[in-house]
């Protein structure tokens, strides 16, 4: 694949140029969609609220998404990451109403917690751009 093949999307997030990195990358078929919450610009959306996290989180990584003319019918797999487990069942019923159509093959984690204490939820998220 030459480096023709692969084009990179930035959202603006203040960590992808401090940290070096794209918000999506399509290579070939694929389309990945790196670590996203629910920040747009430096206003986090659903402060305390995991549910509205992940459906503004995951909005966001769809954004993302159309950069290269998909949408939610090309997503594969989705990965959340949340800071509690007690935000299991909010975080699954916002990732039903967005990919119950598409059921893509899903991993969610507990983990210790995030760069800023009041995020909840990131996701992740990859696409198939095949015919």
């Amino acid at each position: 694949m030459t480096s023709d093949a692969v084009r990179r999307v930035q959202s603006g997030s203040p960590w992808e140029e401090s940290f070096g990195f794209a918000r999506a990358v399509a290579a070939g078929d694929r389309v990945s969609v790196g670590g996203t919450t629910s920040f747009k610009g430096t206003v986090l959306y659903g402060e305390g609220d995991p549910y509205e996290q992940t459906r503004v989180a995951f909005g966001n990584a769809l954004d993302a998404l159309k950069e290269f003319g998909l949408g939610v019918e090309s997503v594969i797999r989705t990965r959340m990451y949340l800071s509690h487990v007690r935000d299991v069942d909010e975080a699954g019923r916002a990732h039903k109403e967005l990919f119950d159509s598409v059921r893509p093959c899903t991993t969610l984690l507990v983990v210790e917690g995030f760069v800023d204490p009041r995020i909840l939820v990131e996701v992740e998220l990859e696409a198939f751009r095949g015919a």
